[in-house]
């Protein structure tokens, strides 16, 4: 089961269905790409309570003044299936910087931004913007 691509699509519907926040099993690599979410803008926070079995992280999402949503559109790139690898130099740029890529490198969950100041390259995980 795609645990990232389950994070995403509850944000995703959550989001849609105007939710003030939205519950998620949670993991180390959730809870890292919702702190990236949250340094970006795209939430406005994120909680992680223990609980007996995993934990539970509840995400608070973030709406303009009109009630949009922050984020409009939300594509898992690598999968189980099909990974995808970029080097440093690859990195793409969301809507011409608007929207921002996370990446998996070897020192941890970071933003595309954050990967190519440090030279670094991963696996791809999304797109967000």
């Amino acid at each position: 089961m795609d645990t990232v691509a389950e994070f995403l699509t509850r944000i995703r519907n959550a989001g849609a269905s105007r939710h003030e926040k939205v519950d998620i099993p949670a993991s180390k690599l959730r809870a890292g790409l919702a702190e990236i979410l949250a340094k970006k803008g795209l939430i406005r926070s994120y909680k992680v309570a223990k609980d007996s079995k995993q934990g539970v992280m509840r995400v608070y999402l973030r709406y303009s003044e009109s009630g949009e949503h922050a984020i409009n559109s939300i594509t898992r790139v690598s999968r189980p299936g099909r990974r995808v690898y970029v080097k440093s130099t690859e990195i793409p740029v969301v809507r011409s910087g608007l929207g921002t890529s996370i990446l998996s490198t070897s020192k941890g969950l970071m933003s595309g931004d954050e990967a190519q100041k440090m030279n670094l390259g991963g696996e791809l995980i999304c797109k967000i913007w």
